[in-house]
């Protein structure tokens, strides 16, 4: 599947969703990428991450871990594709872990998964938690890498596509400025 056929995909599938979004990070957008639409179509999830699959499948990889929740089903289907265990940390009083008895250890190389990257914020929490438990975080592998072009990221980024939607600080949000549209937070994440 070529990146254009992926984002056909995603058109297709309801993914794309246009008005005034607050993102998980406090940011203000115009468009918003909600993957949950994609991965309601497994057979259609799994072509589009096939791209992702065929670009880390040759990291040495031990594991898989997706910030609940939007990395969950994404680790699942990587997972699936590559052969590899899959898990994922989640909140809890606020705070991102790894529960419910999974575990990483020195040694392990895990791949971060997330539907869509934007400042990479969760991905951060998750990387904080398992190299806190020793493992080494080569990279994340998401649907949509949203991030800006100076967003300052140390990790490298497979993704099935490249979006380039513009978001903005709330206080230079033109879509607060014209007044038209009422702000939506379609995410899961507290504001933080």
């Amino acid at each position: 599947m070529t990146e254009q056929q992926a984002i056909q995909t995603l058109r297709e599938t309801g993914a794309f969703l246009e008005g005034h979004f607050l993102l998980s990070s406090g940011r203000h957008s115009g468009g918003y990428c909600q993957c949950a639409q994609l991965l309601r179509f497994p057979d259609k999830a799994a072509q589009v991450l096939s791209r992702v699959a065929e670009q880390v499948k040759d990291l040495g990889l031990t594991k898989l871990c997706g910030p609940a929740m939007g990395g969950i089903i994404v680790s699942y289907e990587l997972g699936r594709q590559l052969g590899l265990e899959s898990i994922f940390t989640e909140r809890k009083d606020d705070e991102m872990q790894l529960r419910r008895g999974f575990t990483v250890h020195p040694g392990d190389r895990v791949l971060i998964t997330e539907d869509v990257v934007t400042t990479g914020k969760s991905t951060m929490e998750t990387v904080r938690v398992l190299e806190a438990m020793g493992a080494e975080v080569v990279g994340v592998a998401c649907i949509a890498d949203r991030r800006a072009a100076d967003c300052d990221f140390a990790l490298p980024v497979y993704s099935a596509v490249k979006l380039n939607i513009a978001n903005y600080a709330a206080e230079d949000c033109p879509l607060c400025k014209e007044g038209k549209l009422e702000l939506v937070k379609p995410g899961s994440r507290k504001k933080v």
